[in-house]
């Protein structure tokens, strides 16, 4: 979800009522950034409070391991029930054991899939590799239950049959608004096309080759302003229904009379093109707003610190993770990145970041980032094709690169290919690429020199506990050397398994040392 596709963030076009009422209730971030613009990726990150490039999350095929300590851990750790929806997108699902270590239910119920290929059009046409499919035949008049609504049963369930004697954290991760782009008639008679915002024109020929071989591919080059008026209407009804979802969680909430008493968060991984420079989807490696900046609107718990409506300070994904933990009084033993908003929600006077940052893309080699079998066994994946043959390639469409971001400027390295720099006070579309002009000499120097001094901060994390730097067995004969009960020790150590720490500890006890 696009943080523009909100009513309160100034579309007109939008229906987000509920959603509406959470920002007036709480915060609404208008400048919010993930952290990178796919899914799994920026997942992975706002729910550890690291960047993608500290453990190398960078494909939607590499979820958080075993061993990489996040959100649902740490609250489950501290005694909180962890609730979730299997199609999270975080945790890797081939291992079990380390699903249950995270959660302690894993909602694994599933919906009706409707309209998935409907009108999408022949191979070759215009709307074939468009995402477009239009309205989702419904003769019921009423939400159709498809897995978005399933989920949203399972989390109002979970939310009225919620354990008395312990804190709860549910996750409801939902599909929509995602391609192919349906809904139900009721929800696009909901959005008021005469309101929607400019498009932004197509793509100029100076963008990134991954943008550019896309625009290519799509075959979408004569669409009419109202082809696409029709396909973001469609987005924004999407987005309509996500937000009566919304309504049914809070809803729950207050009928439980714990509405005050919780801290409610709605954030989007990553955004989407829908039609602006006659793009749809997204892009591993591109970083226009439209993919970068998205909701997130907090609502604290009562009787913290609010100053509320819209902030319009820069925040990112990962101070997500930290203000989650920061109310939730937990303190992870191990370093983060995330800086905690309880402040600024408290008072919209309150600084926060002066650079946001967003990376994707992958170095020449790195085959596993290719996402060739992204989707192994499910039908219809054909319409990613524009976007996943190109990142096959060896040239410079699927280049590693990073954005730094300020109120003003923009500023994207690239690594086989042209940086980019855009002026946003004069060029907030991004279609003037000013990185050659010596007009902008000092800013490029100052946001290149900030983005080397982000990687330097942030280009590795160091564990809080310590290893030993011998083997028990080698240990042990050490000791013996220097006259310790050697069989005790390696019967404790090596028979029973008692830590050593424990073992040497009872030694120098049983010695009056």
């Amino acid at each position: 979800m696009r943080a523009d596709s909100l009513h309160h963030l100034g579309n007109e076009a939008a229906s987000t009522p509920y959603m509406d009422a959470l920002a007036a209730d709480g915060v609404s971030y208008s400048h919010a950034f993930c952290q990178n613009p796919v899914c799994v990726p920026s997942r992975c990150s706002f729910t550890t409070g690291n960047y993608p490039h500290v453990h190398g999350h960078r494909t939607m095929q590499h979820l958080l391991r075993r061993g990489e300590s996040n959100l649902f851990r740490e609250l489950k750790t501290a005694g909180y029930y962890v609730w979730s929806n299997a199609r999270g997108d975080l945790i890797a699902g081939q291992d079990r054991q380390w699903l249950k270590e995270n959660f302690d239910v894993l909602y694994s119920e599933v919906g009706v899939e409707y309209g998935k290929d409907e009108g999408r059009g022949e191979k070759g046409s215009d709307t074939y590799f468009s995402f477009y499919r239009g309205v989702v035949e419904n003769n019921s008049g009423a939400m159709l239950m498809d897995t978005d609504a399933v989920w949203t049963k399972g989390a109002v369930e979970q939310i009225h049959n919620r354990p008395k004697d312990q804190p709860m954290l549910l996750f409801l991760g939902l599909q929509a608004p995602h391609p192919p782009y349906r809904v139900e008639q009721m929800y696009i008679d909901r959005i008021d096309s005469s309101k929607l915002p400019k498009r932004i024109p197509s793509l100029p020929s100076d963008k990134p080759a991954i943008e550019v071989g896309i625009h290519q591919r799509l075959g979408m080059q004569n669409w009419s302003e109202e082809r696409y008026d029709r396909l973001r209407a469609v987005y924004l009804g999407m987005c309509a229904r996500v937000d009566d979802l919304v309504g049914q969680v809070v809803q729950a909430l207050k009928e439980e009379a714990i509405y005050e008493d919780t801290a409610i968060f709605i954030l989007s991984d990553h955004g989407d093109y829908t039609g602006d420079y006659g793009l749809v989807e997204k892009c591993q490696n591109a970083f226009p707003d439209c993919l970068t900046n998205v909701p997130l609107i907090i609502k604290p718990p009562k009787g913290e610190a609010l100053d509320p409506g819209v902030n319009h300070n820069l925040v990112e994904l990962v101070d997500f993770y930290a203000t989650v933990i920061d109310y939730a009084e937990v303190i992870p033993n191990r370093t983060h990145f995330g800086q905690s908003l309880r402040e600024s929600i408290g008072s919209k006077n309150v600084r926060t970041r002066k650079y946001v940052f967003c990376e994707g893309g992958r170095n020449h080699g790195e085959t596993q980032c290719m996402e060739k079998n992204s989707f192994p066994g499910m039908e219809g994946m054909d319409e990613y094709e524009p976007r996943l043959s190109l990142q096959a390639m060896e040239g410079p469409e699927h280049t590693k690169a990073t954005m730094i971001r300020s109120a003003d400027y923009k500023y994207v390295k690239r690594l086989y290919e042209r940086d980019e720099l855009y002026d946003l006070r004069n060029d907030p579309w991004e279609l003037h690429n000013v990185i050659d002009d010596p007009a902008y000499s000092d800013v490029r120097l100052e946001l290149k020199e900030a983005m080397l001094e982000w990687y330097q901060r942030t280009c590795d994390t160091v564990p809080m506990d310590y290893d030993s730097r011998f083997n028990d067995e080698y240990f042990i004969n050490l000791m013996g050397v220097r006259g310790a009960p050697i069989a005790w020790l390696k019967k404790e150590v090596l028979v029973k398994g008692r830590p050593m720490s424990e073992v040497l500890a009872a030694m120098l006890t049983r010695n009056g040392k």
